[in-house]
Order: structure tokens, then sequence, then C-alpha cells
């Protein structure tokens, strides 16, 4: 298998890694880690690999490890790599006994997760990373084990610091898993990154994993990633396909505009998320190809969209009365809070819950209309009846809120909000 050229010199690894020129030659002679060549006049040369594995041993120190002790660990798990890579059994699970291993695993990750207990966890990773393949690990014991945090937080019976602590963990372990992935072996390269504004990207985390395990080069940004400056970005990386992902209503609004700016420089993006899971009728509003609801095939997705190289998809094209609601509603937006927050000031409604329930209708206002289909706000009504019931709140207390805010929307836009005043109208009978 073919390493990175190595095209790096010493003050790029500096820059890169936050090293210093002597901590880095005393690596080089204690561990053997680095091997660099050297180019015509003399001077050390790095590959990228070298950077990422530099990268992962000043995580691992800061994390509290030795350097020897992080070394030793970065060995372990190469080992591991190289072993899985040489097995067909590598994309299986244990015979007879795997698919029960790993259910009775991602319980044991479960119940560590909910006592904070993390070298518990870890250990039921790591037995999963023993018997399977990484992509079954991330669907069968991540995936679906943060499902049932996420739901049981839904229910009441998850707090969620729980849930929070749990996904730490992952994306800790994929973080590190991904510096030591095998180098690319697939041709071109793939950029992940979240639209702005979501934060929500472990879903994209465990693809980007997904796809460094089977040989794809992934340039993985992450969470909310501006569109500022993401030209430079995509004339640097030149990636065949542009991969995301959206879990809420402002997150698929906000996909639709990446979308649209990759799409401008005749880019493809692929996406996927959650929120198209509750939503089918979304994924027309983004132009870009849906990769799908199951992470264990999204890459035979990605691989014919990269083979084939199909033309760039059209979005279903928002309505001129969308539009200048929107614009309405943004000129407004700061006055109708303004008024919900006066109308309710002395009522039963606590006013961080308020503050917090502004922020979120106002965002999924803007979306709805952003997307240009107001019944798309009806998901987020049954989502917060659900919470309340669950939590053993009245629903009088969203009846009052919408009727607040209905009347703070009419107040301020009149019938430049027709749109939004129907859908509220039938809101308030919904949630009696």
């Amino acid at each position: 298998m073919k390493e990175n050229p190595p095209t790096y010199n010493l003050k790029a690894v500096i820059h890169e890694t936050g090293l210093t020129p002597a901590t880095l030659r005393a690596w080089e002679r204690r561990y053997g880690l680095l091997k660099p060549q050297r180019s015509s006049g003399g001077h050390r040369l790095y590959t990228q690999n070298d950077i990422e594995m530099l990268k992962w041993l000043v995580a691992r120190q800061a994390e509290g490890l030795s350097i020897s002790h992080a070394v030793e660990m970065w060995h372990s798990q190469r080992k591991t790599a190289a072993a899985r890579l040489q097995s067909n059994a590598a994309l299986l699970t244990v015979p007879g006994t795997g698919d029960n291993m790993l259910d009775q695993l991602r319980n044991n990750w479960l119940a560590a997760c909910l006592a904070f207990d993390e070298p518990a966890a870890e250990l039921a990773l790591a037995q999963a990373l023993a018997i399977a393949a990484p992509e079954l690990v991330c669907t069968e014991l991540l995936q679906k084990g943060l499902s049932e945090l996420g739901e049981g937080w839904y229910a009441g019976t998850v707090s969620v610091q729980q849930e929070h602590f749990a996904s730490a963990l992952a994306i800790r372990r994929l973080n590190a898993l991904l510096a030591i992935a095998p180098a690319p072996t697939q041709p071109g390269r793939l950029l992940a990154a979240c639209p702005p504004g979501e934060a929500h990207d472990l879903a994209l985390l465990m693809l980007a994993f997904i796809l460094r395990w089977r040989g794809w080069e992934v340039v993985y940004l992450g969470a909310n990633v501006p569109l500022v400056r993401l030209d430079a970005t995509l004339r640097t990386t030149a990636p065949r396909l542009v991969l995301s992902v959206a879990q809420t209503l402002p997150g698929a609004a906000s996909l639709r505009e990446l979308a649209g700016y990759v799409n401008a420089h005749r880019i493809p993006l692929a996406f996927g998320g959650g929120i198209f899971n509750h939503i089918p009728d979304l994924i027309e509003r983004i132009p870009g190809y849906f990769l799908g609801q199951e992470l264990n095939t999204v890459h035979q997705v990605i691989e014919l969209l990269v083979t084939y190289q199909p033309a760039l998809p059209r979005a279903q094209a928002i309505s001129p009365a969308y539009l200048a609601a929107l614009a309405a509603f943004k000129e407004k937006e700061a006055l109708i809070v303004s008024s919900v927050n006066a109308a309710l000031k002395n009522g039963q409604i606590d006013s961080r819950h308020l503050e917090e329930a502004n922020a979120n209708l106002t965002r999924a206002v803007e979306s709805a209309l952003a997307l240009g289909e107001i019944r798309f706000l009806d998901y987020s009504v049954n989502w917060l009846n659900g919470l309340l019931t669950n939590y053993n709140l009245s629903p009088v207390l969203a009846t009052q809120y919408y009727a607040a805010y209905r009347q703070a929307v009419e107040q301020h836009l009149g019938s430049r909000a027709e749109l939004l005043l129907d859908w509220l109208a039938k809101v308030e009978p919904a949630t009696r």
C-alpha cells in the first residue's frame, strides 16, 4: 500500500503539530517513529501520514498520557489495523456468535455510559472492534446505542449529561481511529463538512471513518463549517464529492444553501441525516444526492456517484410568496420575540424555557420559509408535544406560547405573514 509522498518540510510539520524542532528530533531518535526522507538540498521531508500520527500523539499527551505510553498505543492500534486489512474476516462478525456478541457489547457500552464508567465503556468498544469490521461497530454499537440514549432522553429516562458523556466518548474514539487509518487506495478525494449552524457532526464523523477504512481519502472539516472562504478550500482540495448531514430543520435549510454553493463550483453534494427520516419531503428541497437512511450502505451509494458522475441535481424552486414572507419575518424578528416575552412575562413559562422556545421556533420558522413549505413545522410541534407529555408538563403551556406568538406575528407583520398566521391558527387547537 502506497504512503503519501514526502512533501512537507520541517517548518510545515512544526506549524501543523505545534511541536518544537527539538521535540520532533527527540521523538525520532528515541522511538523510531519517523523516517523522513531528504530533499535534493538535504532537508528533511515528511508525509501527510507522519503529520497525522504526530497530531494523534499530541492529542494523547493532552489527555494525560506520557509520550512513551502514547507511542505504545499507536503501535498497538497500527498492528490491529494491519491485521484487519490482511483478513477477509474483518468484514464480518464472528460466525454464529458475532451478532449476539455485538448486541451484548452494545448493552455493556450503554450501561457503562449511563454509569459514567469510562473504562468499562472503552473496554466494550475495544472488544467490539476486535470481533467486527469498523462499519459494523459504527452501525450496531455506536449508532444504535446513541439512538437508544436519545430516545431515553426524549422519554425522560436518560439525562442530557449521560447522553453528552456517551457522545464525547464515541467522538474521541472515532477521531483516534481516523488518525491511524491506512493510506488511501481509492482514486479521488472526498470532502466532509456540516453546513453552517449544524453542530451535530457525529453521523458525518462515522461516515468519514467508514470511508477512510475502505480506502477513501476524506478531508474532514467537521461541524458548523462557514461558507466564508469555502471556495478556497474547494480549489485546494479539489474533491470529487462533498458529503454533508443535517439533523434539524434549520440544518436542512443551511444544507440547501451549502449545496447551492458547492454546485456553483461544479462539484456534486451527497447528504443524509436524521431530519430527512422524519420529513422525507425535505429531500427534494436539497440540490444533491440523498445517501439513504442506512449508514452501512452509504459507501455503496458514494462509490456509484464517484464512478459514474451523474449530472448535478436540481432542487424544487422556492415560490416568491415564501421568499417575501421570509424577508418580512427576518425584518421584524426581534420585535416579534420582544412582544412574545412581554405577553408571557407573568405566565407559568419559566424565562429560561421561554428564551429557548423563542430561539428554536424563530429558527424553525425561518427554515421552513427558506425551504418553501410551512408544513415542515408540523414535525417540530409534534415533537414538542411528545416531550411535554413525557416530562409530565401540561400541553396548555404550548397552547399559551403559540397563541402569544401568533398575536405577535399578526401585530408586526399582518398580511405579509399570511402563510405563518394560517399555520399558527391551526397549531393552537392541536396543542390543546
